[in-house]
């Protein structure tokens, strides 16, 4: 039999198996990352400096987190400009774009989830609740920052408040980082020889092979380590409540610092059917909160212009607590980002190159046009 019956019969060994294909899982997005930070090199700086219309720096916030994989490297930049003098009102729509950038590495995990029609439409709309839901709340709060400012006030209050909080040293502090670099250098070391942009190419592509592999295994070994009483447990968990949902969301991500990387691992299991598309979307949720603490703790160790660092971290902190609020706390909303999902992975499960048509069209073509219709003219 080829089915999850193949797998090792013996508990231990199936989460050995789990474990080390999650492991891989983490690994491929910390090659992707690594590989497009290389063939990016050092051009994210110079991308920010000529964002100054909110539009753009919308727009480079989505496509340099979209490029990076990383919502928390690029709110740290993002708050280490602010440190250097950049304005935050500047910012801020650099930090909304990124909101919505990151959620391309989810949806990519979406793609491998296998040939089985049901589970692909039901990954790809797991994927992309997070998506809509950040889709939304950029749709809310954009112009109401631009033309309120309500976010930049709360935020300077709040940061005028916390000053004198000094926590220096945990805002490198990242596990799935300490756990995934020792290989990740020694990838680097290989593609020494060859010009940045091959090896960071090469990087890229050995973690999307990466990411196709371990997915068909984890999704195995997760159905026969779930089809079981860890499946009731993982279902009281997540179905009992919304709120404990997304409590469980926001824990995760705080102790991996990566929202790419909580839902990622969780899209799996709603392909397989083990967790239904409600109760991924407050998880989700979680994890989008959770993906500020990044940003927050490198604000609170900047000693220059602290108060304008800690400012902007606020802000993408209520711009997620925000969304929550709208669109999960008010009931006629709260199906709206759920619905958008369900939709689109129909659609797509229908026909495969819509999902790659979106992915592609949402996270770098848009991005990039609207990008050089911004530059100035000559």
């Amino acid at each position: 039999m080829t089915s999850p019956s193949s797998l090792p019969a013996s508990p231990t060994w199936a989460w050995g198996l789990v474990l080390g294909l999650a492991y891989t899982l983490l690994l491929a997005i910390a090659l992707m990352s690594a590989g497009l930070g290389l063939v990016t090199d050092q051009r994210l700086e110079s991308l920010f400096a000529f964002a100054t219309q909110p539009w753009a720096g919308l727009l480079v916030g989505l496509l340099a987190t979209a490029l990076l994989q990383s919502s928390s490297t690029v709110t740290t930049i993002i708050v280490g400009l602010v440190a250097g003098g950049l304005p935050i009102s500047v910012a801020i729509p650099m930090v909304m774009g990124s909101n919505v950038g990151t959620t391309v590495t989810n949806t990519l995990v979406s793609l491998a989830q296998g040939s089985d029609q049901a589970d692909f439409e039901r990954a790809f709309g797991a994927a992309t609740v997070h998506d809509f839901f950040n889709l939304c709340s950029l749709l809310l709060f954009f112009p109401l920052e631009l033309t309120t400012h309500s976010l930049e006030r709360l935020a300077l209050a709040g940061s005028h408040l916390l000053q004198g909080i000094n926590l220096p040293g945990l805002a490198g502090l990242n596990p799935i980082q300490a756990l995934t670099q020792p290989l990740v250098h020694l990838a680097l070391i290989g593609i020494q020889p060859l010009p940045s942009i091959w090896g960071g190419l090469g990087l890229l592509v050995l973690g999307i092979l990466l990411i196709f592999l371990s997915i068909g295994g984890l999704g195995r070994g997760l159905k026969q380590l779930f089809l079981g009483p860890a499946q009731g447990l993982l279902k009281r968990v997540l179905g009992q409540s919304g709120i404990l949902a997304l409590g469980a969301g926001l824990v995760v991500t705080l102790l991996v610092q990566s929202s790419s990387t909580t839902t990622s691992l969780i899209v799996p299991l709603a392909g397989l059917g083990l967790l239904s598309l409600e109760e991924v979307y407050p998880f989700t949720l979680g994890a989008n909160v959770g993906t500020c603490l990044t940003a927050l703790l490198a604000a609170l160790a900047v000693t220059q212009n602290p108060e304008a660092a800690l400012a902007i971290a606020l802000v993408h902190f209520l711009f997620n607590i925000g969304g929550v609020l709208v669109f999960y706390g008010l009931p006629g909303l709260r199906n709206l980002p759920l619905v958008c999902a369900r939709r689109l992975a129909h659609i797509a499960a229908h026909r495969r190159y819509w999902a790659l048509i979106y992915l592609f069209t949402v996270f770098f073509l848009l991005p990039s046009c609207g990008l050089l219709l911004s530059l100035p003219r000559s």
